[in-house]
This record gives structure tokens, C-alpha cells and sequence, in this order.
């Protein structure tokens, strides 16, 4: 399947078996027609030991709106939660770009709910950024990361590996996105998580890497993890489509078409804050710290089918 080379540890975690609300042999739906337990999953954009944390003001909303008990599951890798939707364990799931395409190539039947927005009145989006320390003078672009040992951050991570391969194949720097191509231009590091990666280049464990943007630009240096100009920015990827909530096809029409309202329409720090359920930042949702949600179409992740056909990664195929 998917994703040879991930652990399966995430994978198990989300065998979920016969306790998935998508499950057909659940109990029958609730007065506002959903199952009593949704299950919701997502991986750490950062190294979290408490990731549930920032879903708890969504958790609650989903909690009064549906009358379902929400299961929060942290999977390990991306590999975990696209399993979990393809068993039908997982009924709602938090995908990056990259994710949410290999997921569907893969024969997960998912409908997008609505992706993350940083700010109110923006786009859905972001950048992958290629990084080196500010003193390294030898490294000022994709071509000088030839050679050099590379942190990405998962085979499964669309701004950490995905995109930033294929900016390599337009650089010369490798011919493909296959894994013997990366191994035999540099020395990949799979990092885990974004800012695992930019940490393991300030710290000098890497020479170069990848990593998103705001993660690297506002989320670290706020916690005191970065210091402001202590990495430079030597390669920005065209925007990616945001981060996406998509739900099981298993869940039902009627089902989703309420959960997409509620995302879209209730999932911001307003209404969170509004309804009682957090104050301030702390209403921000996802370790991506959203302000809210915003309506989301499949066709808007074309262009990360696009970079699959570029990269003819075997990570995008089934």
C-alpha cells in the first residue's frame, strides 16, 4: 500500500476495530443524525505530546452541534491516518494537501469539509520554505543542497517533502522524486515533524531542510524556539492548498453536509470564543493554530496532483 517505508505503529493505533462510528454495524444515528462517537484524527505538524489540546475548542463545538462524543486519535504518521479513513476506522481526519490526495488515491471514499485559514479573510494556503543556517554562506539556493546531509520532514508531508523534491527536479538537483534519486544527490533526514526539521538545521544536524512556512517564520520564534534571522530562507515553493478537514464517505450525505456547515460556518475564533469553549489564541484550532475554516473543493488540490505527475513520486500512486 501506501507509504512502504512509514512505521505501522500509526497504522495500529488506528485500527480502531468495531469502534468507528462509520463502522456499518454501529448503532443508529443520534436525533441530529450523526453516530454516537465520531472518531477524529491528525498528526502533529510539530514534535506535541499533547496535540489534542489544540482540537479541544473544535472537539467541543463538533460535541454540541452533533450530539456525538468526539474520540480525538493522535497518529504517529501520515501513512496512520490514511489507513484509518481506508478501514473505515477513522470518520473524520485533519489532512495536509499531500495527504488528502494519497489518501483518495488510494481508495479512501472522503469529501473535504473545509481547509484552515491563518487569519480571518485570507486564503487557504501557504509556502514550503528550503532553509540553511544564516552563517552557512556556501548554501544560498536549491543547487547548493547537492551533497549535503537534508532534513525533510515526512515521505508523507506536502510542504516537507513533496513540494520541495519538486523543486529539486526543477533545480537539476535530482532526476525524480523516487528515494534512490534524493539518497544519491544528498543525505535525507526524515525529521518528523516541521520544526524537528528546522531545529535539527539550527542546531547544525542538518545542513539544509524544509518546512512551512509560518511554522518557521511565526510559530517558533514565538515560542522561543528560533531566534529571529538564525535561519535564512533560500527557496520558497508556489502556494500549496491549505490544510483540510475531510469527513468518511461512510458518514452519509445528510451527515456531511451538516458537518461541513458547522466547520464552515462555526469553526473560527469567534464563534469558539462566543460559545464559551476557549478565550483568545487559545481558540485558534490544529497545531497550525487556525483562526477558523473556510469552504474547500476537491479540484482545489489539483495542483498537488500536479507536482505528483512532476515528481512521479511513488508516494502519490496506489
Amino acid at each position: 500500500m501506501i507509504i512502504r517505508t512509514l512505521t505501522v505503529a500509526a497504522v495500529a493505533t488506528l485500527a480502531l476495530a468495531g469502534c468507528s462510528s462509520s463502522d456499518p454495524g454501529s448503532t443508529a444515528p443520534n436525533a441530529q443524525g450523526f453516530p454516537e462517537t465520531l472518531t477524529l484524527a491528525a498528526i502533529p505538524a510539530e514534535n506535541s505530546s499533547d496535540l489534542k489540546a489544540s482540537y479541544d475548542p473544535l472537539i467541543k463545538m463538533l460535541e454540541r452541534e452533533t450530539g456525538s462524543k468526539v474520540e480525538f486519535v493522535q497518529a504517529s504518521d501520515y501513512a496512520g491516518v490514511v489507513e484509518g479513513m481506508i478501514a473505515d476506522n477513522v470518520d473524520l481526519a485533519f489532512f495536509g494537501p499531500f495527504a488528502y490526495v494519497v489518501a483518495k488515491v488510494n481508495g479512501a471514499k472522503i469529501t473535504p469539509l473545509g481547509a484552515v485559514i491563518g487569519d480571518e479573510g485570507e486564503k487557504p494556503g501557504y509556502q514550503s520554505y528550503g532553509l540553511a543556517r544564516s552563517d552557512a554562506d556556501a548554501i544560498n539556493g536549491l543547487p547548493d543542497f547537492a551533497g549535503k546531509k537534508v532534513c525533510f520532514v515526512d515521505p508523507g508531508s506536502t510542504s516537507g517533502y513533496l513540494y520541495p523534491t519538486a523543486g529539486l527536479i526543477e533545480e537539476g538537483v535530482i532526476k525524480s522524486g523516487s528515494e534512490a534519486d534524493v539518497s544519491a544527490a544528498m543525505s535525507p533526514v526524515f525529521a518528523g515533524g516541521h520544526d524537528s526539521s528546522a531545529l535539527s538545521i539550527a542546531n547544525g544536524d542538518c545542513d539544509a531542510g524544509f518546512a512551512f512556512d509560518t511554522m518557521v517564520d511565526t510559530t517558533m520564534i514565538e515560542k522561543g524556539d528560533l531566534q529571529p534571522g538564525q535561519l535564512k530562507t533560500v527557496w520558497k515553493s508556489e502556494m500549496i492548498a491549505g490544510s483540510v478537514f475531510a469527513a468518511n464517505d461512510a458518514l452519509g450525505t445528510e451527515a456531511i453536509d451538516k458537518l461541513t456547515a458547522i466547520f464552515t460556518d462555526k469553526v473560527n475564533v469567534p464563534s469558539l470564543q462566543a460559545a464559551g469553549f476557549c478565550e483568545g489564541d487559545a481558540c485558534r484550532v490544529t497545531d497550525e493554530r487556525a483562526w477558523g475554516v473556510v469552504p474547500a473543493a476537491d479540484s482545489d488540490y489539483d495542483g498537488v496532483r500536479h507536482v505528483c505527475d512532476v515528481t512521479g513520486s511513488e508516494k502519490c500512486k496506489g
